[in-house]
């Protein structure tokens, strides 16, 4: 049983900035691609950020272009958790967010359709 727990959700105001992590359980997933999705109400779930490891110390990293330079994933292989760090937010990225983990073929970075496992979301609420 593959669990995903994401955590570090909340209110917060412009500018401000929020944690996120997702502790996953079940499974090793060192060598797998994760990553942040984020679902607007009335939108469609889309990318956010992932990072794919690739050898023993090299990591890849993808962001949707509306969080660059202002969002940061990484990852604790040791503790199986992966971390979104949300700096200078805007009301625009009020969201439910989601961390996931793709099956082993997925493209990079991954479309939703590509995750295997979901978290059960934390909301992310950003006022003007």
């Amino acid at each position: 049983q593959v669990t995903l727990v994401e955590s570090g959700g909340g209110l917060v105001q412009a500018g401000g900035s929020l944690r996120l992590s997702c502790a996953a359980s079940g499974r090793t997933f060192s060598s797998y691609v994760m990553g942040w999705f984020r679902q607007a109400p009335g939108k469609e779930r889309e990318f956010v950020a992932a990072i794919r490891r690739s050898g023993d110390k090299t990591y890849y990293l993808d962001y949707a272009d509306s969080v660059k330079g202002r969002f940061t994933i990484s990852r604790d292989n040791a503790q199986n958790t992966v971390y979104l760090q949300m700096n200078r937010l805007k009301p625009e990225d009020t969201a439910v967010y989601y961390c996931a983990v793709t099956g082993a073929s997925a493209t990079f970075p991954p479309r939703p359709d590509e995750c295997d496992y979901w978290g059960q979301g934390t909301q992310v609420a950003v006022s003007s």
